[in-house]
Parts: structure tokens; sequence; C-alpha cells
């Protein structure tokens, strides 16, 4: 485990295009942001005008796009269910390269446009197939379920249209679309506690069914392949199992290992990665596996706990480089006010992640 800490460079990561940003998103944080603090982080939040969240990062006709969540003071109370996390619309985020200006590309979707939705617009992910871009995003309907929709759009950046209708079968929170090396895209989904996934067992929800107990088995990621229209599955949601060394199950009890939520795959020299939260502990962890379906042995750490109580990410690979993509709450000091982040990943000849720790 790494324990230096230093800057990447990423000071001027903080210039934003002005031409997108609207008098409402620039007064945020001047009014939320608490005075500078005197510590070291690893990396410096790629924007201040608005705050941001669960980044996920793709690369698109060389660019770097970032689908985050937009925190916003609802002046709602906190609970273990986060109801204060009430986010409304989507900005999309681009830059060149690590360490270049970013662009603030203003609204890609609102939750107004959604015509199912009811309240909480929580972390997206997107993709690119059929010459188009996907938007994938958790929101509660109007019986305050959480289903995941679809928006497309014509650009990487939106704005982008909603269907009518939610992925049908599609529950909990956090998609994650995966493109593997055939061209078959899977979704990867789902968050304990307030992203209702304890309350799914085989696909049936049971709106009075609590948190696994610490003697219970945790509950487990889901997986389901997609259709070529990007906007179905094409066959029933599957767990995805996710074991320790000793191929063993883990249980609630097992909370700086197990699934929380999270869910981010990619691949590496062969090798499928499952990254994941551990939520309430706060680790970001990763497992791996030989197939998209799993099952994935956990191998460790990937960042140690962040300032704030989520943790959320992505991970991508560009000019040889890999870069995890992350959030804390350096500018504000509250829960649901965050700042994405990025820094540079590390792997270890046996295909090992270099655990990372993002301030002192």
């Amino acid at each position: 485990m790494k324990s230096k800490h230093f800057f990447i460079g990423l000071s001027m990561v903080a210039i934003v295009s002005c031409n997108s940003q609207t008098e409402e998103t620039k007064a945020e944080p001047t009014t939320e942001a608490k005075p500078p603090q005197e510590k070291e982080y690893l990396s410096q939040p790629l924007v201040s005008h608005i705050y941001t969240a669960d980044p996920s990062a793709h690369v698109f006709n060389n660019r770097i796009y970032i689908y985050p969540s937009h925190d916003t003071a609802t002046g709602t109370k906190e609970d273990d269910l986060g109801g204060h996390f009430d986010m409304r619309d989507y900005h999309v985020l681009s830059m060149d390269s690590i360490g270049g200006p970013v662009t603030d590309h203003g609204v890609a979707l609102d939750i107004k446009n959604v015509p199912w939705a009811g309240r909480q617009m929580w972390a997206p992910d997107a993709a690119f197939a059929n010459g188009k871009y996907y938007l994938y995003f958790p929101v509660k309907n109007k019986q305050d379920v959480f289903q995941i929709g679809v928006a497309v759009s014509d650009k990487p950046e939106g704005p982008f249209t909603a269907e009518k209708e939610p992925i049908k079968n599609s529950y909990s929170i956090d998609p994650c679309v995966f493109k593997d090396d055939d061209g078959q895209f899977y979704m990867y989904f789902g968050g304990i506690w307030g992203g209702q996934l304890q309350r799914w067992n085989h696909n049936k929800y049971d709106s009075a069914a609590k948190n696994r107990t610490k003697e219970e088995m945790a509950a487990l990621p889901r997986i389901a392949k997609l259709n070529a229209d990007m906007n179905s599955f094409s066959e029933p949601v599957k767990e995805v199992k996710l074991v320790d060394k000793e191929g063993r199950n883990f249980g609630e009890k097992d909370n700086d290992k197990r699934f929380f939520e999270a869910a981010w795959v990619f691949k590496y020299k062969g090798k499928y990665y499952f990254t994941y939260s551990t939520g309430d502990t706060h680790f970001l962890c990763y497992a791996t596996g030989d197939n998209p379906y799993g099952p994935f042995t956990y191998q460790g750490v990937i960042l140690n706990p962040v300032e704030g109580w989520t943790n959320h990410h992505s991970i991508i690979e560009m000019n040889g480089k890999w870069y995890l993509f992350y959030h804390d709450t350096q500018l504000s000091g509250k829960t649901h006010l965050r700042n994405v982040k990025v820094t540079e990943l590390k792997f270890n000849e046996d295909g090992s992640i270099e655990t990372l720790t993002a301030q002192k």
C-alpha cells in the first residue's frame, strides 16, 4: 500500500469554459464552500462552479467525457437512505487530456423532461453504439421505486432526449454499461440501503424488505446483457457472484469488502475487473474474473476512504495510462455537496492495483 501523498499537477484542471455556465451554477459553490483547509490532496476538483459527484468517464472521439451527478443544496435533512441527495439534472464535462481545461456543456438532461420520473436523479453512465450516445440514469418513478432510464443524443455532450419509459425489468441504482471485446454490451447495477437493492429478491420487489443483518449473506450486484437497441435487456437480470480468495461469499458483516454500490467494470490484460464501493466503510475495492458474469474474486483496495460519506468512481485508459475518477467533499465539507477529481492509477506486474490515499 502506498503511503506517500503527492499532487499530480492537476491544479489547472479547474479551468472551465464560461460559455455554458449559467448564473445559477456560478453561484452554487460561493454560497456553500468553506475556507481553504491546510491539507494535502492527491488531486484537485475538476470544476468548482458546480458540485459534482459519481463521475463516469469515457473516451469518445479522442476526448474525455465525464458524466457525473449534479449535487445541489436541497435543504432536506440527512438520512441513511440518502433523501438529501435530491439531484434534478445532469451536466456533462469534457477535456482533451488529463490536466487540461475542462468544459461544462451545461444541462444535458433535466428531470422535468423524463416522463416517468419522480425524484432523485442519481449516478449515471454513458455508452456509444448505433451511431448514437446513450445516457443511462437511475431515478425514482412516481411510486418512489428506483428504475433505470435511457436518454439518447447525437453528441456525447448532449442534450439527451429521454425514452418515455424506463428499461423494462430494471431496478435499483448505479448503472455501469460495459462493452466487451466482441462488441456485446452489459449493464451492471445495484446499490443497497437508499439504492433499494435489498428490496429485490429473484427480481421481485418487496417494499417491506429490510437491510441485511450481520448474520446474513451480503446482497449481490446485478448484471444483464443489453439488446442491440441499447434500450432493453436481452435476458433476465442475474446476480454477480463476488467472493473472497477462498471462494466464499461475503456476509453483510464483511462490510469492508462486500458490495454496497458503484459498480464499474473494465478489462486489463485479458482479465475482467469488477470495481465497487463498500459504502458505509468507504473503500473503493476491486475483484477479478474470467468472464463478464463472474465470479469475481476480491483482490484489494483501490482507494482508501475520502472526505465525505460516499465515494463513487470510474476507471479509463488513455494514451497508455490509466486514470481513476472519484469524488470527495473538499470544496464544501458537506456530504451531499461533492466535487469530482481524477488521479493516475497504476498496476503492478501481476495485475494488482496500487492502493491510493486521497488526502492527509
